[in-house]
C-alpha cells in the first residue's frame, strides 16, 4: 500500500495545470446546448447509446426503463456533469470527478433540479489518482469521454483506471486520433474558423493514435473490444458513427477477470434476476 501510494502522490499527477487553466475559464456554461460545449451535448445522443448498449449485451437481464440500475459508474473528469445525468437517469449509480472545483460546484447544482438524480448521482473534487487508495476495484464501468487527449501522463491514468475498476470492468474511451485531418478539422475548422470549440481547448501534440491506446489498454491488463470511428457535422451540430477512426473515436475495453470476482454483468443480472426482463429494444 505504501508503493500504491508513492505511485499515485499528489507530486506526480495525471492532471495538467495548463488544460485546468482552459477549462477554469468555462466553468460556468457546461449547460449552455448552444454555447461553446455544443458539441458534447449533441455527443450524448452517440455515446450515450453505446455505452448502454454495450453493457445490456453483456448482459442476459436487465430492468425495462432503468436498464443500468446496479451498475457503479465512475465518470472521470466529468465537467459539468453532461455525461453523468443522462447515465444516472438509465439508473446507474454515478460518481463524477474532476479536478476544477467550480466544474463540481456546476454539476452539483445541476443535478440538483432533479430529485432522482440527486440521489444516483455523487461528485468529487478530485484527480483519478486522488481516489485509487479509497476506491480499489469499486467500479464496473469507467467512462472518459474526451478526457485523455488533456492529461499529463496518459500511461499512468490508464493505471489508475485499471486500479479503481473491478475485474472483467469495462473502461469506455472517446478522444481524437493524432492524424493530418484531425489537425485541420479538430483544430483549424473547429477552434479556428467556425468556433464550434474554444480557441486553444486543444494540442494537437496530445491526440491519441488509436493504435497508441489500444497498445497501452493491452500492457496494462485491458482487452480493447471495440474501435468506432465518430464525425461531427458542425451544420447540423450532430454527430454520427463512421468506420474511419481517422479523426474522432470510441473505444471500449474490458479488464482481464479474476476468479471469484462479479463483473458488471453479474450486477446487471443479479438485478434483472428479481425485476421485470425489458426487450432489446429498449430505448433511452
Amino acid at each position: 500500500m505504501l508503493t500504491m501510494k508513492r505511485l499515485f502522490s499528489a507530486s506526480h499527477s495525471s492532471v495538467d495545470s495548463k488544460e485546468m487553466k482552459k477549462f477554469q475559464l468555462l466553468a460556468q456554461k457546461w449547460w449552455d446546448e448552444e454555447g461553446e460545449y455544443s458539441a458534447l451535448h449533441s455527443m450524448n445522443d452517440i455515446r450515450v447509446p453505446f455505452i448502454r448498449d454495450t453493457l445490456l449485451n453483456m448482459s442476459s437481464n436487465y430492468h425495462l426503463g432503468n436498464p443500468l440500475s446496479g451498475v457503479k459508474i465512475l465518470d472521470v473528469g466529468c465537467g459539468g456533469g453532461l455525461l453523468s445525468e443522462p447515465l444516472g437517469r438509465l439508473g446507474a449509480s454515478v460518481t463524477g470527478i474532476d479536478p476544477l472545483e467550480d466544474n463540481i460546484r456546476t454539476a452539483d447544482q445541476h443535478k440538483s433540479f432533479d430529485p432522482v438524480l440527486a440521489k444516483r448521482i455523487q461528485y468529487k473534487s478530485s484527480s483519478l489518482e486522488e481516489i485509487v487508495e479509497e476506491c480499489m476495484e469499486t467500479f464496473d464501468v469507467i467512462v472518459a469521454s474526451e478526457v485523455v487527449e488533456h492529461v499529463a501522463d496518459l500511461e499512468m491514468f490508464i493505471k489508475c483506471c485499471s486500479q479503481v475498476l473491478k475485474p472483467e470492468g469495462s473502461l469506455f474511451i472517446t478522444t481524437i486520433n493524432k492524424t493530418q485531418l484531425s489537425y485541420v478539422l479538430g483544430i483549424v475548422v473547429a477552434e479556428k474558423i467556425i468556433g464550434v470549440v474554444p480557441e486553444g481547448t486543444h494540442e494537437w501534440e496530445k491526440f491519441v493514435p488509436p493504435e497508441e491506446l489500444e497498445r497501452l489498454l493491452e500492457s496494462n491488463g485491458f482487452s480493447v473490444k471495440t474501435v468506432n470511428g465518430m464525425l461531427y457535422n458542425p451544420l447540423s451540430g450532430s454527430w454520427s458513427w463512421m468506420e474511419s477512426t481517422s479523426i474522432n473515436y470510441a473505444m471500449h475495453a474490458v479488464k482481464s477477470g479474476a476468479q471469484g470476482q462479479s463483473s458488471p454483468a453479474d450486477a446487471l443480472s443479479e438485478l434483472g434476476s428479481e425485476q421485470p426482463l425489458a426487450t432489446a429494444g429498449t430505448t433511452m
